[in-house]
């Protein structure tokens, strides 16, 4: 048997070491709560249906990408921060202004809009400094905005990036 001490309960170990456990629940569950708070959820969007709408739109513009058989090739160059390729439809070269919309993954403040200005071969050069090495959503969609091309690309992970309308 152990002779049984005097002590006040706030003097033995036992008791402190029970509540530690719940204490760093408390204490994880404040920190949870302001990252929360402080932090919304910029995936979440508010009109549904607005969202739906618009996909039909998207379909639509991608069904005039395959139809104008267009391919799109680029490169991201880190030491010069630019991007440079070629867009092509059925082979051939295409010399209009398109648009290269950078999209990040979760953080819409680091989303990229680039101006794609070609020759008459077709090749392009942007400015692109500092690319973040993550998985990029990329849209490359015509100055009128009437044909789109979509892919993913992760700069450091892919040398280049090529993106074919659907043949089908």
């Amino acid at each position: 048997m152990h002779p049984q001490s005097d002590a006040p309960w706030y003097r033995h170990r036992w008791p402190w070491f029970l509540m530690i456990g719940p204490a760093l629940v408390l204490v994880g569950g404040v920190v949870m709560t302001v990252l929360a708070v402080s932090r919304p959820d910029a995936m979440v969007v508010g009109d549904y249906y607005k969202q739906g709408k618009a996909i039909n739109q998207e379909l639509r513009r991608d069904r005039a990408a395959t139809r104008l058989g267009l391919a799109f090739e680029a490169a991201y160059e880190a030491r010069a921060g630019r991007i440079s390729g070629r867009l092509t439809s059925f082979g051939i070269p295409v010399a209009a202004p398109f648009h290269i919309r950078l999209a990040h993954p979760t953080q819409p403040g680091k989303d990229r809009v680039l101006e794609a200005l070609p020759d008459a071969q077709g090749r392009f050069s942007a400015h692109a400094p500092s690319l973040e090495p993550t998985h990029w959503q990329v849209v490359v969609e015509g100055g009128a905005r009437d044909w789109r091309l979509a892919g993913k690309w992760h700069p450091a992970g892919q040398r280049g990036l090529v993106i074919l309308a659907d043949q089908g």
